[in-house]
């Protein structure tokens, strides 16, 4: 474990300040921006990743831990989390889903297995978080769920290349409502922000160049500017964002 905070960073006035964080998928792409921004706020971090431990070295990290693993299905990759919490001996006081493996593909072309493959990933895997680790936050009168929903999925609409994807992410917002309704008056909160096209290593030039043509500023999302914007929304106490369904996609219309 890393024993100092990257310097200079201010801290103290972050509700974030000494929380331990869970970020499923904090070492890459957005991810790994939320992980940065929330280790500068203060809190200790268990960052997730298929190699989190390797993509991590070159990170500005504080007080973190690891957790590698490739997820393949929600109660295997549960089992293996809670063994590493074990070693740690904590429980996560803020829980972020950054993980979200994306598809481009018409309707009729997808198999059962993508779309099996789809939903475990996409909805039954932060759902499965929620149920795990609501509890304990309901227990200790505090919690904060931040989970990452596809671009355009604040509502309900048609998709004509990412139907499969695009149906697992929008249920997101019924699972944040539902933790935000639950959590209330225990202080635990739940908020799904919906990201643009964003600047990422998981995007090609040509898929780049393309959908900054379909944005009014002509230009991608910065994944920094995302993070920021989406932990300011849960940290507050109390957090009156909670239930949001936020779209950040700066007009996006394809």
């Amino acid at each position: 474990m890393s024993t100092a905070n990257p310097e200079g960073l201010p801290v103290d006035d972050s509700t974030f300040h000494g929380r331990f964080a869970l970020v499923v998928g904090g070492s890459g792409g957005i991810g790994r921006a939320i992980s940065i921004e929330l280790s500068r706020r203060g809190a200790r971090l268990l960052v997730h990743g298929r190699h989190a431990s390797e993509r991590t070295q070159g990170m500005k990290l504080g007080f973190h831990e690891t957790f590698d693993a490739e997820f393949s299905s929600p109660g295997s990759f549960i089992h293996a989390l809670d063994a590493r919490l074990d070693k740690i001996g904590a429980e996560p006081d803020i829980v972020i889903c950054a993980f979200g493996p994306f598809q481009e593909k018409p309707l009729a072309q997808c198999t059962t297995e993508e779309w099996e493959w789809l939903t475990l990933a996409n909805l039954a895997l932060p759902g499965a978080l929620a149920s795990r680790f609501l509890p304990g936050m309901i227990a200790r009168k505090y919690g904060r769920f931040l989970f990452l929903g596809g671009t355009r999925t604040d509502g309900i609409r048609a998709y004509r290349k990412t139907a499969a994807y695009a149906s697992a992410k929008t249920g997101l917002g019924v699972l944040a409502k539902s933790i935000a309704a639950e959590g209330a008056s225990h202080n635990v909160a739940a908020v799904l922000v919906c990201p643009g096209p964003t600047e990422t290593e998981y995007l090609d030039n040509e898929t780049k160049i393309r959908h900054a043509s379909l944005i009014p500023t002509g230009s991608l999302a910065q994944p920094e500017c995302v993070a920021r914007t989406s932990l300011n929304l849960i940290d507050a106490d109390p957090c009156i964002a909670s239930g949001a369904i936020v779209s950040l996609d700066g007009g996006f219309a394809p």
